[in-house]
């Protein structure tokens, strides 16, 4: 692919996770370009989302660190990590399902609220006038993702590929840096990945976001990654572009399930 790609933004260095006297992901280091879109990938068990909830600090590695922008954050907590700009969908839905779609993005504005709770919830003042600006934010991102007529529709109500939508749009309404993206095409028809796979490389493209994708979806990986890491039983096997990831032999055993 031709995207411009920048620096490096994330660091993630010789991450090892145990639980008891499991090891979930053992010397882990890799590194995402700015603006690039950045997939992990492996069979199920490899360990990509434990890999994730250490990025997004819902899991506290061992060993190892992880740093944003050259800003090493060690013993942080999911909040802490979304502060510093870090945002995340998750494979199993967790929208508020009787709430609007408007209302259900509107959350992801959370962090950018100044006003306390009272003032908010009276919507009194500098609240009002935060909350329209807020309005305004999620309004553009109801548009960009084509969801206009729901607008106002209970998630529990739409299509699975839709609510996958309203997840992303979730996320996106906290203005990330970087964005982790959780099998967001999971459980999807041809036509919604399709759809999905165009929101994520506009998503990159017009907001600049950098993206980490965890996909089963070898096509997909293939079509809109910039570079690839495969990890297989807690290890990272491969690194590299689409192609390379592709030729690779370990991957390829990997995915044939030939016996280690």
């Amino acid at each position: 692919m031709t995207r411009q790609v920048g620096d490096v933004i994330l660091d993630v260095k010789n991450i090892s996770l145990s639980f008891g006297g499991v090891k979930a992901l053992t010397d882990i280091s890799f590194d995402l370009r700015e603006h690039e879109i950045r997939a992990i990938i492996g069979p199920n068990g490899a360990g990509k989302s434990s890999m994730l909830n250490c990025i997004n600090g819902v899991y506290q590695p061992q060993q190892g660190s992880i740093a944003l922008r050259g800003r090493t954050f060690r013993h942080m907590n999911s909040r802490q990590v979304a502060e510093m700009g870090v945002a995340r969908t998750f494979q199993n839905l967790a929208l508020f399902k009787g709430m609007s779609v408007l209302d259900n993005i509107m959350t992801g504005r959370n962090l950018r609220m100044k006003s306390n709770l009272l003032l908010q919830a009276l919507r009194f003042g500098p609240a009002e006038r935060e909350e329209i600006e807020h309005r305004r934010v999620v309004e553009r991102i109801i548009d960009f993702l084509e969801i206009q007529p729901y607008r106002k529709t209970p998630v529990g109500k739409m299509p699975y590929g839709l609510q996958k939508r309203v997840d992303l749009g979730r996320a996106l309404a906290m203005e990330p840096q970087v964005l982790l993206l959780d099998e967001p095409m999971a459980g999807m028809n041809v036509e919604e990945k399709q759809d999905m796979s165009r929101f994520i490389l506009d998503v990159n493209d017009e907001f600049g976001t950098t993206i980490v994708l965890i996909e089963h979806d070898m096509g997909v990986v293939m079509d809109i990654s910039d570079r690839v890491v495969v990890l297989d039983y807690g290890k990272k096997i491969g690194d590299g572009t689409p192609s390379e990831v592709r030729g690779n032999p370990d991957v390829i055993r990997a995915y044939l399930g030939v016996q280690h």
